[in-house]
């Protein structure tokens, strides 16, 4: 499976129809370089730290017009597309959501990250309360979590433990946390025996400056690419035989103690 991330600033005003014109030629170059898959960032098709009236105002429904126009692009370019954006949903609550859709356009996963990360988060986004999807494109299984989610070891292994060989990771990472990049996502892929795609933002949005550095993960522990603070797109090819050697190397899973560990979810 060749995957490729798409690290970018986006649109400076977070222009929803802006960042889905650029979704839309990634896609076109990603299927053309032989990509199964396109990742873009987090809340990538309104922007991340733009405010609770901008957040407000570009929320959707989970199938409102901005979910269909991604579809319509996937089934174009024929690439499973990957990508954050700010979810409505019935209760009028906002989330911080990603959607997986198949080269049909077809929705496969659809996520509402479950770790917020400070104030930031808080007073923009309710918390979703779902781990452990998974859904099956060009051979692999996959499943979805957002940014700061990557950081707690319980939100992978629930993937892991669900079947997953590729954990997913729209993110707006900004600086000095480059321990993200360089130490966190390939333990994930160790600990886990998947590969961990992370994609990050460039460029500044308010007081945050991104600092790039996508990433993938390999379940041997270090990276199959890592990128500087260049936009543009990022190209990792995923090897069902290498994950399958890792996980014969490795008994990570196999030699979990799941009795020794029930306190923990109580504390």
């Amino acid at each position: 499976m060749r995957l490729a991330m798409l690290q970018t600033a986006g649109d400076r005003h977070g222009n929803p129809a802006a960042n889905l014109d650029r979704l839309g030629a990634a896609a076109q170059q990603a299927a053309a370089s032989g990509a199964d898959l396109l990742l873009a960032p987090e809340m990538f098709l309104s922007g991340y730290n733009i405010g609770r009236a901008a957040l407000q105002a570009r929320a959707e429904a989970p199938d409102g017009p901005a979910a269909r126009h991604a579809a319509i692009l996937a089934r174009r370019h024929g690439i499973a597309l990957a990508y954050g954006y700010p979810e409505r949903g019935p209760d009028g609550a906002i989330y911080n959501a990603a959607r997986l859709v198949d080269r049909t356009g077809q929705v496969r996963l659809t996520y509402r990250k479950t770790h917020l990360y400070g104030a930031l988060d808080r007073d923009m986004f309710a918390a979703g309360d779902g781990l452990g999807a998974i859904a099956e494109i060009a051979g692999l299984k996959m499943g979805l979590l957002i940014c700061y989610d990557i950081e707690f070891p319980e939100a992978a292994r629930a993937l892991a433990l669900a079947g997953a060989d590729l954990i997913l990771v729209p993110t707006a990472n900004m600086k000095p946390f480059v321990g993200v990049s360089n130490v966190v996502v390939p333990a994930r892929a160790f600990e886990n025996l998947v590969y961990v795609a992370y994609a990050n933002r460039v460029g500044s949005e308010g007081e945050l400056t991104y600092l790039g550095m996508s990433c993938v993960g390999e379940p041997n522990g270090g990276h199959l690419v890592l990128a500087g603070e260049e936009d543009g797109l990022i190209y990792a090819d995923l090897d069902p035989a290498a994950l399958k050697a890792a996980r014969a190397a490795n008994g990570h899973l196999a030699d979990r103690r799941p009795e020794l560990y029930t306190a923990l979810a109580s504390r």
